[in-house]
């Protein structure tokens, strides 16, 4: 397999049945300041960490207009833009007061501004995944959905995933808008949203993990993630994309950062295969520690 094409390894998901990605993606929240506030430190770094990723074959980035807010959506189109099959997906719900503040707002038309803007940011007529960041429980979920349907039927948004859901949540949501992705905190030692995730997997809908890389204790010399690891001359967090990966087929992890070598780090995890037994050791440490 040549360097260009690492992250086809991760296998494919075909997202709403017309767009396919390799299932390792990127997540551009880190590609802001402290506090996911203002600017990078090392912008031209940051364009860099993008086109590589897309080299090495990352055809799905995530972001949202709360990151920075909104320098994450103009440096990826800085740097990407016309995009060239790459998926960009973007996302609305959250204000941002401050740096690491995030207070929700789901009121419809401040949906329906920040969806103009990110098309305007971004340098698109249509947003092809368009994501709820969350539920605002000041207004019915409905009504907040309902807005982003009618984005999609005049052709700003192909297609609607939601942010931080349980089961319950998922379930209304579907009866007003057709939901592709759900995008969740997850990963080997964090699997409260297991239920949610078995949902997505009912019905095909991708299930993008937040956090993927938290394993804490896990990652300890000498711990099952470090030995196992070691087998596969692979660092602890490679690992833990692995088990993501091996985990369900409509996990798709966005792992971030702002380094290009740490980015070709974890895009190299697409090509790790876990044996059953590994898988199983890594699930079983994971909830002991979790």
């Amino acid at each position: 397999m040549t360097t260009e094409s690492v992250a086809q390894a991760s296998g494919t998901f075909t997202i709403g049945g017309d767009l396919t990605v390799n299932r390792l993606g990127f997540g551009a929240m880190r590609l802001t300041g402290k506090g996911v506030w203002g600017p990078p430190e090392d912008r031209d770094e940051c364009i860099r960490v993008l086109r590589r990723a897309v080299e090495l074959g990352v055809n799905f980035i995530d972001t949202a207009d709360s990151y920075g807010p909104y320098v994450s959506e103009e440096l990826i189109r800085e740097a990407l833009h016309p995009y060239d099959g790459v998926v960009i997906a973007t996302k609305a719900g959250l204000l941002r007061t401050g740096p690491d503040e995030w207070p929700p707002l789901g009121f419809p038309a401040y949906l329906r501004q920040e969806c103009e803007m990110s098309l305007r940011r971004l340098g698109v007529d249509t947003i092809d995944l368009f994501q709820l960041h969350r539920i605002d429980n000041k207004f019915p979920a409905e009504d907040q959905i309902g807005e982003l349907v009618t984005l999609q039927k005049e052709g700003k948004i192909r297609h609607i995933g939601l942010s931080e859901v349980d089961v319950d949540q998922l379930e209304a949501a579907q009866k007003t808008a057709t939901i592709v992705s759900v995008q969740n905190m997850y990963n080997i030692t964090v699997r409260s949203a297991e239920p949610v995730l078995e949902a997505c997997e009912a019905k095909d809908v991708g299930f993008i993990p937040w956090f993927p890389l938290a394993a804490g204790p896990l990652a300890a010399p000498g711990g099952p993630l470090q030995r196992i690891a070691d087998d596969h001359h692979a660092t602890p967090s490679q690992l833990a994309l692995a088990w993501l990966l091996k985990r369900s087929p409509v996990m798709l992890p966005i792992p971030g950062t702002s380094k290009v070598a740490h980015l070709e780090e974890n895009v190299a995890a697409a090509e790790i295969e876990l044996s059953d037994d590994e898988f199983d050791t890594l699930s079983k440490a994971g909830s002991a520690s979790g």
